[in-house]
């Protein structure tokens, strides 16, 4: 069995709204290094769900849209015996942030025609309602973990 992580950096707060999950945003956000243009495109969508939602503080909505987006349980594949099985397990809390931010961003991306921060709006106020393509991921990660359910004996 693999050692706890013990060094694991953790980015520091982000400028604008004091958060380390708003920073982490940005991490996976920026490509090539180019952390600016990702807070650009963070705070602008940050900003477009402003405007959007007056009721509630675009760091809540995003919270929220993490929320539903991130999977409880998850497949992972396991050899028993000669045949490999897909046993369901649960997701560590790290993870499901992660996988959460992924199928955000990656969703935001697959569309096309618009800047990136109208598309990451789009998906996160999309995600908080339970809508929208990352839940859709997760809830195919949630049925194939249902189908597989009988054999949850198999996990480690």
């Amino acid at each position: 069995m693999r050692r706890k992580v013990t060094n694991r950096n953790i980015p520091g707060e982000d400028v604008v709204y004091g958060s380390t999950k708003v920073e982490k945003l940005i991490n996976y956000v920026m490509e090539r290094g180019k952390k600016n243009v990702a807070r650009s495109i963070v705070y602008g969508a940050f900003d477009i769900i402003k405007e959007k939602k007056k009721d509630l503080e675009p760091l809540e909505v995003f919270e929220l849209a993490i929320k539903n987006t991130g999977p409880l349980m998850e497949i992972r594949s396991r050899r028993v015996g000669g045949a490999n099985y897909q046993v369901p397990h649960e997701v560590r809390p790290d993870r499901r942030f992660a996988l959460a931010m992924r199928w955000i961003i990656a969703a935001a991306n697959a569309k096309k025609g618009r800047p990136m921060h109208e598309k990451l709006a789009d998906e996160i106020l999309a995600a908080s309602n339970n809508e929208g393509e990352a839940v859709k991921k997760r809830e195919n990660v949630h049925k194939m973990a249902e189908a597989n359910k009988a054999f949850a004996h198999f996990a480690w």
